[in-house]
């Protein structure tokens, strides 16, 4: 009895390995085809994988992968189709017994015509977290022709009917699904506009209508090419933008409406969605970056418990783009916010602006795509002079730090920033950094660039300065810095208007102070006779070098 019963024991366990080494070896040739098994129970809903087609067959749910073929690109959506379809209408053959001349058969049929017909493109563009092709559902009826007490249900449905997002890439897809969406989206757009639709802005409906903004605006958004200029090539515009644009407008009156109190919408616009909103400043898209920049202006004023993160999310980004990146789109927009927030700045400044200043600010003058966004550092840079006048020194002494000496464009920019900090220089700081702009000023007169000694020169057609920085009373301390080059420039530069500014100075100067001036002037003469007789006695060791050079035969390897 007990050997028996140890026999079919046995051979119980050899028959579950034979099956399930049989079934393994089954899955692993069903998968060369693409086909996995999942569970029967498993729901599918329009936000589901998309990279996949789901039919059924006998008990289980059969979900056959999108592979990237070699013939297709990954913008040939319909060749990739094809390809899949003709992958499940063979397995379909294989299971019901058709064979592989049918699924043969079945895939000539279905293969495109001509290779180039299939649609392809290397435009950059978002990418959302799913893209689906849904059926266009019944209509709903509208807000404003429903009861009142239904309002709030059908608003809600709607809501969740907007967050299914579509594949722009081809117009000729859902193109009813499309513009049904877009009708749905104005219309809670506008109804929320409405004294009667904004009682409905209450605390349960917010996790609905920011869950709608979470879906159909962020994403990941396309990285730059190597070759893209910001300044020459025209930006690639978002696609989505029909729909997204009404989104936009949506959270804008949402975040404006008096009735949404700024303590209660802060549990659901939290840390997480400020920082995914201001990922989105780096958007190609000039429209979308600007409807960015002005809702998160409005979040700002609103949610008093979040304008720290915000700036500190602010400073993240200047970070990872001077330090990591040096490419961002939306560096100009972020600079326009703050300079209305640093123009509500307390005073005296707090220590935290004050780093901000020196660490974030200032630094954003090296990247090389300054010109992009620079009136706008400018002008935050000003609001911090206004504010405290004491950051003038950090501020000059960052200018001329990274100060973009071989870029003739960006000095002619930097010295007009520079003149507008020195006219609101105070006498006390001015004592502090007169050296070094007396130095920088002298290196800008003396740059072989016209149009950098042109603009160094226009600095004496300001009152604020000759008033203060130019005045009498400096001329000892910043006329023997700029004699030589206001003295060069006069002498016969090739360019009329460059020579005739720097006589009128030198002219100034010589009726202001006839004696300092003669003491510059010979200090120069001095200083160029002793530069002259270096040169000479530098040619006459060259000459020595030479001649030793040919007595030895080793002249001709100098040459």
């Amino acid at each position: 009895m007990m050997i028996t019963f140890a026999l079919l024991s046995l051979s119980s366990l050899i028959y579950s390995s034979i099956t399930h080494l049989f079934l393994h070896f089954f899955w692993k040739y069903l998968e060369k085809w693409g086909i996995k098994k999942v569970p029967f129970d498993r729901r599918i809903t329009q936000t589901g994988p998309t990279n996949s087609i789901w039919f059924r067959g006998g008990p289980s749910l059969w979900r056959v992968y999108r592979r990237r073929d070699s013939l297709c690109t990954p913008g040939a959506r319909s060749c990739s189709t094809q390809l899949h379809l003709q992958a499940m209408k063979g397995f379909l053959n294989r299971v019901s017994g058709g064979g592989d001349k049918d699924a043969n058969k079945g895939a000539v049929e279905d293969k495109p015509a001509d290779a180039a017909a299939v649609r392809t493109t290397s435009r950059r563009k978002s990418a959302f977290a799913s893209t689906v092709k849904v059926p266009v559902v019944k209509e709903l009826p509208l807000l404003q022709e429903t009861p009142m007490l239904k309002r709030e249900a059908l608003f809600r449905q709607k809501l969740q009917l907007c967050n299914v997002i579509f594949d722009f890439e081809d117009p000729d897809i859902d193109v009813a699904g499309k513009e049904q969406k877009r009708e749905t989206l104005v219309e809670l757009a506008e109804y929320i506009n409405s004294p009667v639709g904004q009682k409905i802005l209450t605390e349960s409906m917010m996790p609905d209508i920011v869950e709608t903004v979470r879906v159909n605006l962020f994403r990941a958004l396309p990285p730059q090419t190597a070759d893209y200029d910001p300044e020459e090539d025209e930006p690639a515009m978002e696609l989505t933008w029909p729909h997204m644009q009404v989104v936009y407008e949506l959270f804008l009156r949402f975040i404006v409406s008096t009735e949404v109190s700024g303590k209660v919408t802060k549990k659901f616009v939290d840390q997480t969605f400020l920082r995914s909103w201001i990922e989105l400043f780096d958007a190609e898209d000039p429209r979308e970056r600007d409807y960015v920049k002005t809702v998160l202006h409005r979040m700002y004023g609103k949610f008093m418990s979040h304008r720290s993160f915000i700036r500190k999310a602010i400073s993240q980004v200047f970070f990872r783009y001077i330090y990591e990146t040096g490419q961002h789109n939306g560096i100009g927009e972020l600079l326009e916010i703050l300079g209305s927030i640093i123009n509500g700045f307390a005073i005296p400044l707090k220590k935290e602006h004050l780093q901000f200043l020196e660490k974030a600010l200032i630094p954003l003058h090296k990247p090389k795509g300054v010109t992009t966004y620079h009136p706008q550092l400018s002008y935050c840079i000003s609001q911090y002079v206004e504010k405290d006048p004491d950051t003038i020194v950090v501020i000059v002494k960052g200018l001329i730090r990274y100060w973009p000496w071989s870029s003739a464009a960006k000095q002619v920019s930097y010295l007009s920033e520079l003149e507008e900090i020195m006219e609101l220089c105070r006498p006390d700081q001015l004592s502090l950094i007169q050296n070094d702009f007396a130095a920088l000023l002298a290196s800008c007169l003396d740059s072989s660039h016209f149009q950098v000694a042109e603009r160094s020169l226009y600095y004496w057609n300001s009152e604020h300065l000759c008033v203060n920085v130019l005045s009498n009373a400096r001329a000892p301390m910043l006329l023997p810095y700029v004699y030589g080059p206001l003295s060069r420039n006069a002498n016969g530069h090739w360019n009329t208007t460059v020579e005739s500014l720097a006589q009128s100075v030198l002219k100034m100067y010589m009726e202001m102070d006839i004696n300092l001036y003669d003491k510059c002037n010979k200090e120069h003469l001095e200083k160029t006779r002793s530069k002259d007789a270096e040169r000479e006695e530098a040619a006459l060791k060259w000459q020595t070098i030479r001649a030793l050079a040919e007595e030895k035969g080793i002249a001709a390897r100098l040459d």
